[in-house]
């Protein structure tokens, strides 16, 4: 069972140093928040950020999963603008970053690239479908003439929240994959961890655990709250799910230093024996 840390959880440290972290606690890979601080795909030089951060994975055997939830970096609203806005130029400009990091996650031979719907405009829930249903398909197009996966995550707040919601996307995008954080179905109530990934089995792009309590939207260090990791774990070893399980602490960015290796220790002591895979910490460069 491969491993990776969100580096949403290690915001305060620089690119090199939270890659150092991740390795050396013996992770096999990154889920990759692109935020300004450590790769600016917005800025005059991008081209070379993106190459930073490619040679800095492969300097240290990390696989990569691109995510593209960071708050403010398009504006100092959170999370705006997004696909479902009603003005198109806003829009685009969303669009623009996502296709951006599917260009970063091309660069560096990622897994996939996740992304969600954003918050609708009050009163407009029927447009912003109608926006966000034209934005997949434009998204999935553009991931497809690069050869890259492309997941969507359902995220408990959001227009599209529920795994029925990523069901209607699918519909307009068939290669549409699912983006799963584990503890939003806590967060929902809508089904059992474990059985949405055995559920979902063919279709998962990305996998993300934490602590969670039910009903509150908060992560939580790993055996917190309500989500019973190792029972999600044992599930995604039935059904030999392959790619990256990433711990996202997205709060934990004051104490990365400890959260990082707790995380993997944790993680490593809870996946199924026959499912483990043998990278141990390694010392820290």
């Amino acid at each position: 069972m491969r491993f990776a840390y969100n580096t949403n959880g290690c915001a305060h440290h620089r690119l090199d140093d939270a890659l150092d972290l991740i390795a050396a606690a013996g992770f096999d890979g990154v889920a990759f928040t692109v935020d300004w601080p450590h790769v600016d795909v917005l800025a005059p030089d991008a081209d070379a950020h993106v190459r930073r951060l490619r040679d800095g994975l492969r300097a240290r055997a990390l696989g990569l999963v691109v995510e593209t939830g960071a708050r403010y970096v398009l504006s100092p609203v959170k999370h705006a603008p997004n696909l479902l806005d009603a003005d198109p130029a806003a829009r685009a400009r969303r669009l623009d970053f996502l296709v951006r990091c599917l260009d970063l996650c091309a660069a560096c031979e990622g897994e996939t690239v996740s992304f969600w719907s954003g918050i609708a405009p009050p009163g407009d829930a029927a447009g912003a479908w109608g926006r966000l249903e034209d934005g997949v398909g434009a998204l999935a197009e553009a991931a497809h003439a690069r050869g890259v996966a492309l997941s969507f995550e359902p995220e408990p707040g959001m227009l599209a929240e529920t795994l029925a919601d990523y069901d209607r996307l699918r519909a307009v995008a068939p290669a549409l994959r699912l983006a799963l954080d584990a503890g939003h179905l806590v967060v929902t109530g809508e089904a059992d961890p474990a059985d949405a990934v055995r559920a979902y089995a063919d279709r998962l792009g990305t996998v993300s655990v934490e602590g969670m309590r039910r009903g509150a939207h908060v992560h939580l260090p790993l055996g917190e709250g309500d989500l019973d990791v190792p029972a999600v774990l044992a599930a995604l070893a039935d059904v030999g799910f392959g790619g990256l399980v990433c711990a996202e602490l997205s709060r934990e960015s004051p104490r990365a230093h400890e959260a990082i290796p707790e995380s993997a220790a944790y993680l490593r002591a809870h996946a199924p024996a026959e499912r483990r895979r043998s990278r141990p910490p390694r010392p820290h460069p």
